[in-house]
């Protein structure tokens, strides 16, 4: 079965979808047959049986994650039967930078792409989207656990950037940083763990500039094989800025550049 998350608009009293679900093992299990790409996937801890153990190895087969809930919360989420298992469809379609790499280099691009790690806040996904698009950013690319979920909120947020600029989601941003690395692209990494600045970069080259959480930043695994870790000169009393900000910063300092150098 479907439907659709809804609220009302509280300035004019009207109903609009702001997210697609399916509910129901064989209709979930149906919609990932059919190619829809999830966003999240919920299943009721404790559920057994032969269709659950059907569908898990389903998910296990085109690598989907799930969450483990006690009913209440789907519940809460539906009224409706939906035995035990709820799916919320991704309103964009995910790319992987495998493919997508090859292309831009294709084209005689130099690659700029932005990595976030950890970026869990979808307003703030959204904003950085929405730089990332009008700044000519090829992808951004964000792990398929631990990020903001690309819901209507996040596409509001971008101005519809997500629907236009590739997003690409991966188990694991470490392996996709070396896949990088091994193919041409210096990856950069935003972090206060250094003393070099942001504008002491090169960024002319095929680059891939990350950004971390705001509460912890970049991961370690990534701090770990970034070629150049930078920071953005902080000279008042509050010493960070939020993420989308920094994002829209390092990155126009990277286009700067590539403008300066044409």
């Amino acid at each position: 079965m479907q439907g659709n998350f809804q609220r009302r608009d509280r300035d004019h009293g009207e109903r609009r979808e702001v997210n697609q679900m399916v509910f129901g093992i064989r209709a979930v299990m149906e919609a990932i047959d059919s190619g829809k790409e999830i966003e999240s996937l919920f299943i009721q801890r404790g559920l057994s049986g032969s269709l659950i153990l059907e569908l898990k190895a389903l998910l296990k087969e085109h690598n989907i994650a799930f969450q483990q809930v006690p009913i209440e919360k789907l519940n809460r989420i539906t009224r409706k039967n939906h035995q035990g298992v709820i799916a919320v469809i991704s309103p964009i379609t995910y790319h992987d930078i495998e493919d997508l790499l090859p292309q831009i280099y294709e084209k005689g691009e130099t690659p700029l792409l932005l990595m976030l790690d950890g970026v869990t806040d979808v307003r703030n996904l959204g904003a950085i989207a929405r730089t990332a698009e009008c700044s000519g950013v090829h992808a951004i690319i964000v792990p398929k656990k631990g990020s903001a979920e690309v819901n209507p909120d996040a596409i509001k947020t971008s101005a519809g950037a997500l629907y236009k600029i590739p997003v690409c989601r991966h188990d694991s941003l470490s392996k996709v940083g070396k896949f990088l690395i091994d193919s041409g692209v210096q990856l950069v990494a935003s972090t206060e763990k250094t003393t070099t600045s942001i504008y002491d970069v090169d960024y002319t080259a095929p680059t891939c500039v990350i950004m971390g959480a705001e509460d912890i930043g970049v991961s370690n695994d990534l701090i770990r094989i970034a070629d150049n870790l930078a920071k953005i000169p902080m000279y008042g009393e509050i010493s960070s800025l939020n993420v989308s900000v920094s994002a829209a910063v390092v990155i126009y300092e990277a286009i700067r550049q590539r403008i300066v150098k044409e």
